[in-house]
């Protein structure tokens, strides 16, 4: 999971708080949500990250979710440290507080986690036209960086397109993904010969 908390003794508290508890590890904390920290999201690729809403300025606080999204498929969490309206909880997959216990907040986590994981795929989780050209390379044995190189795209890209493959399809293997794309006529079987 990744923090992003202005205040390193929030975060560092709550880095605390999962270790103490064992199920969830914090991969990184960041302080803001600087172009640089862009980058580190991509590259972290974290599965949940847990969001002070006060790392936003007040006219972009209420598409936080959307602008978080864009950079990775994680399940956002809003972290309520100050009183804030709570119209800018809403967005957010999960909602928790400072003062809550950390047994409360692990729940409310492992909840969140696996309600999302259970969830059918929705009819605007399609693979986008990207997605299957990644699929299509993955499927043939092509490494990231070669995927990268083809298209022209960062290998943080890459990695970001074939989180949400694996999210929306639910498969996690290249051999799942090869008969997948063999399924979906993405491939023909003849370009493997």
């Amino acid at each position: 999971m990744l923090l992003i908390e202005p205040s390193a003794v929030i975060a560092r508290g709550l880095e605390s708080v999962f270790a103490g508890q064992g199920e969830f590890e914090v991969c990184g904390i960041l302080s803001d949500l600087s172009h640089s920290s862009e980058a580190r999201i991509r590259n972290m690729a974290p599965d949940v990250m847990i969001v002070d809403p006060v790392v936003f300025d007040y006219s972009t606080r209420a598409a936080a979710k959307s602008y978080l999204s864009e950079l990775s498929s994680a399940m956002t969490v809003g972290l309520r440290t100050t009183l804030l309206d709570d119209g800018s909880f809403k967005q957010y997959d999960e909602v928790i507080g400072l003062y809550e216990e950390p047994a409360a907040i692990v729940r409310k986590l492992r909840g969140a986690v696996e309600s999302r994981q259970d969830a059918p795929r929705s009819e605007g989780e399609e693979l986008s036209s990207r997605e299957k050209e990644i699929l299509v390379c993955v499927a043939k044995g092509m490494l990231n960086k070669e995927i990268a190189d083809a298209y022209n795209i960062s290998i943080y890209t890459v990695i970001t397109h074939r989180k949400n493959i694996t999210r929306k399809t639910g498969i996690k293997t290249v051999a799942g993904l090869t008969v997948y794309a063999l399924l979906n006529n993405l491939i023909d079987i003849n370009s493997f010969e």
